[in-house]
């Protein structure tokens, strides 16, 4: 594979996620909720970068790549904007709305997990404007377009333009699966490289499309089936199926944008020449980095960490490969 551009397109949005603690059914009066009107004194408030196409972008920056990001945000982007550059994102093909702000995620947790949240699309709904063709003439033809959980219209905008140009695409619909019905479900995976999902996203993927298993696999090159802790599924039209155990010794604390990570080794590996299985090793062990992270651009490594690690789950073979390209 001759290395290309890597162009990541989807959601770019930021969480601002705070704790109550006490319990909302105390302020709640059953018989008045058609008049309810309540506010709750929280003890924090974090601030978190999220989105996916930033997470996948930072962690492929973490690796020594420069990603570039595709989608849409508010002109309170500029602070996300500098952290994202100082880890190798390229953001000069972000669109910056003039009227909507980033999109964003609320989120009140009570003392009991009960939680008050709303989620703000913004920015992100103009994200259907973007035009791939003069991004890639900035940056070059690319290996990969990612197209990731969006704005719907966005993420069909660039599928379709990626099947015109023949520029080769992964299809990583994820969160969006849940409100998208079969049609388009089945526009956004026919014809992909690469199609992402989890296991029970995979299950979601063969009811809503009325596709079984090997129909889906028929319209794809390669199906990567993320398993949580039992690790990850490939398989491929010509090829045997892999499967490739968790990194070892993870001590999971939050598992926010593990999935993402993954995706952003995968794809490294992919660049790299690795093949699959490889690929999926290196995916694996960034994903470790994120579940043991509160955030999901908050952990830290050196390339000689990185080895070590991928030493320790996959073994000195395995390590050496990885070592020739960090």
């Amino acid at each position: 594979m001759t290395s290309g551009s890597l162009l990541i397109a989807g959601s770019i949005a930021t969480d601002h996620l705070m704790t109550f603690g006490g319990k909302f059914a105390d302020s709640l009066v059953v018989e008045q909720l058609d008049k309810l009107s309540v506010s709750f004194l929280v003890n924090d408030l974090e601030i978190r970068r999220g989105g996916v196409a930033p997470n996948m972008c930072f962690g492929m920056g973490r690796l020594g790549l420069r990603p570039v990001l595709v989608g849409a945000a508010g002109e309170d982007f500029s602070d996300y904007r500098s952290w994202l550059e100082r880890h190798n994102v390229d953001c000069q093909s972000v669109l910056i709305s003039s009227s909507r702000h980033t999109a964003r995620f609320v989120c009140t947790t009570d003392a009991t997990m009960a939680q008050f949240a709303s989620f703000y699309p913004g920015a992100m709904s103009e994200a259907r404007l973007i035009e791939l063709q003069p991004i890639v003439e900035r940056v070059g033809t690319p290996t990969y377009v990612l197209v990731g959980a969006d704005d719907p219209d966005a993420m069909r905008r660039h599928t379709h333009e990626c099947r015109q140009r023949g520029y080769p695409f992964i299809s990583d619909c994820s969160q969006q699966l849940a409100f998208s019905d079969g049609e388009l479900i089945r526009d956004l995976i026919d014809g992909a490289a690469i199609l992402f999902s989890n296991e029970y996203e995979s299950h979601m993927i063969e009811q809503k499309t009325e596709w079984s298993a090997d129909e889906i696999l028929a319209r794809v090159g390669t199906q990567v089936t993320t398993l949580g802790a039992q690790g990850v599924r490939i398989t491929s039209k010509d090829a045997e199926t892999i499967e490739v155990a968790a990194a070892k010794d993870v001590v999971a604390v939050e598992p926010t944008g593990v999935g993402d990570a993954f995706r952003s080794g995968f794809i490294a590996g992919l660049s790299w020449d690795l093949g699959h299985e490889r690929a999926a090793q290196v995916g694996c062990v960034l994903a470790a980095y994120v579940v043991e992270t509160v955030g999901t651009q908050e952990y830290t490594f050196t390339h000689e960490q990185f080895v070590a690690r991928v030493e320790h789950s996959y073994g000195a073979e395995a390590a050496a490969d990885v070592a020739a390209h960090l």
